[in-house]
């Protein structure tokens, strides 16, 4: 497993893994984090399920074209989450940022960068 950068070249067929660091400098309650996807790639999980992980209890739920994740209580600390996608088209995509937002206080929100991503 390696750590794909710009130069990093992507094969139709080939297996990535998403890698989300969440920091969180506060306690929150109800939030939303939404992990938008490259048009090329397809999850490998697409049934939406409730999940527990270290502690923290969240709900995933695919979609379309982003993955959501929706958490009752977030308490301060790192979190990483991890799902597996499949290059499945060939071409040069924008991999949509990630964003996550209090659902009650929208004030409270933050966003990562875009990149593109060139798949052969």
């Amino acid at each position: 497993m390696s750590e794909i950068n710009d130069n990093t070249p992507l094969h139709v067929g080939d297996l990535v893994r998403i890698r989300i660091e969440l920091r969180v400098d506060r306690p929150m309650e109800f939030v939303h984090m939404k992990d938008m996807r490259a048009a090329g790639m397809e999850p490998i999980n697409v049934l939406s399920t409730y999940k527990w992980q270290d502690g923290l209890g969240y709900y995933e739920s695919t979609k379309d074209a982003s993955t959501n994740f929706f958490f009752d209580y977030l308490s301060k600390g790192v979190y990483v989450f991890e799902y597996d996608l499949r290059v499945n088209n060939a071409g040069d995509f924008s991999n949509g940022i990630s964003t996550i937002q209090s659902m009650y206080a929208p004030e409270f929100s933050s966003h990562s960068e875009g990149v593109r991503i060139l798949i052969e």
